[in-house]
């Protein structure tokens, strides 16, 4: 089965994504939900304020025997999966720059994470290597958009 962003990429676009990292792919879709939908430099802010332990991500699924954290309900900081996010929008951020968009005014319109190939351990080990494959799609929303949108 093939997992993928199924709408065009525009002019006003522009993509990246990473395969086969090894970070969990339950806690990478939780900080991709935690991304979607903010501008770029306010997504960047807020994953390195996870890093920096100063902001917790939000959790809507398997969060059983997870504390609440300060300011929200249940919460965690998963470094590793806000490195590999940081990443892949930095990607797609000189992905547009190359198309000649504003960085200023790119919002993250896409942020999905889908499990990757399972590789299973040969003889006596019994683990499995966890994969997963982020896609980070941005768009450049003008500012006069923007304005209308908050009116709304």
């Amino acid at each position: 089965m093939a997992y993928g962003y199924s709408t065009k990429i525009a002019d006003n676009m522009a993509k990246a994504m990473s395969h086969s990292l090894p970070i969990s792919t339950k806690v990478s879709t939780q900080v991709c939900r935690f991304v979607k939908g903010l501008p770029v430099a306010k997504a960047k802010r807020a994953l390195q304020d996870v890093l920096g332990m100063k902001r917790a991500v939000p959790m809507f699924r398997h969060y059983k025997e997870t504390a609440h954290k300060p300011g929200m309900a249940v919460g965690r900081y998963p470094v590793k999966a806000c490195k590999a996010v940081l990443g892949v929008i930095a990607s797609a951020e000189a992905n547009a720059q190359f198309k000649g968009l504003n960085s200023a005014d790119l919002i993250i319109h896409h942020a999905a994470a889908q499990q990757g190939p399972t590789a299973r351990g040969q003889g006596r080990t019994g683990g499995q290597m966890r994969q997963t494959h982020i896609e980070i799609v941005l768009a450049q929303v003008k500012r006069t958009e923007k304005k209308q949108e908050a009116k709304k």
